[in-house]
């Protein structure tokens, strides 16, 4: 029966894929909603990065509900790995926490460039954000007896998920949709542009670094623990 059941998903399955794709035209996609959106952001939104346009002024509630999956991800791994256990490590060797600390600075200011450009080049909070977990986590690996400030974490995390949302209520006490761009627009291309975009991808950036930074930890404190 289980085999008649996994057939019958598949041959469902197929003939629903077959039913979609024998109405699309292939070659000449129409494209509306996109070439709407590609005439339309650099006026309305003044972002030059398009993909920027779409994150956080078009489906910026969607992006709002990312947030809340990772911060619930993140959440339910600390609660599963239970409190961080002792670091017995030893440190790692001469090379090893020499390009640790060369490393560090360039990783901040890497993140940094690519949270703050979001909105003019590929990247943004996510993206950068993940660069910053990194670079607070290298030296960990180095020095397995320190750690990062859990309590920082948090409120680092608390905060930019505030700000993110206080944006989005900005916009509605304006009159207009949740997380429209606020502010002046500027100069497309220039690095002051696109209103709020680039605050929020900031709220973005440091609450993903947070979360990330605060579970690694945990991971790690775990691994040792359990060796």
């Amino acid at each position: 029966m289980r085999n008649i059941a996994t057939l019958l998903l598949l041959g469902g399955l197929s003939f629903l894929l077959l039913v979609i794709t024998g109405g699309l035209l292939f070659g000449n996609p129409p494209m509306l909603i996109g070439q709407g959106i590609q005439q339309a952001a650099p006026t309305e939104v003044g972002a030059a990065n398009i993909v920027t346009a779409v994150v956080l002024g078009y489906r910026g509630l969607d992006t709002l509900g990312e947030l809340s999956i990772l911060f619930a991800a993140a959440t339910a791994g600390g609660l599963v790995l239970g409190s961080t256990r002792g670091r017995s490590g030893r440190p790692g060797g001469f090379i090893l926490r020499t390009g640790v600390d060369l490393l560090f600075p360039l990783m901040l200011v890497a993140g940094l460039y690519v949270v703050m450009h979001g909105h003019l080049t590929p990247g943004g909070g996510f993206q950068g954000g993940v660069i910053l977990a990194a670079a607070f986590f290298l030296p960990l690996l180095a020095r397995p007896q320190e750690s990062l400030d859990h309590t920082w974490l948090s409120v680092i995390e608390a905060l930019a998920g505030s700000a993110f949302i206080a944006l989005g209520l900005a916009a509605l006490f304006e009159g207009r949709a949740f997380l429209t761009p606020l502010f002046d627009h500027g100069v497309l291309g220039a690095l002051v542009s696109s209103g709020s975009l680039p605050l929020l991808y900031l709220a973005v950036g440091l609450k993903v670094g947070a979360e990330l930074a605060s579970l690694l930890v945990r991971l790690s404190a775990d691994d040792e623990g359990a060796s």
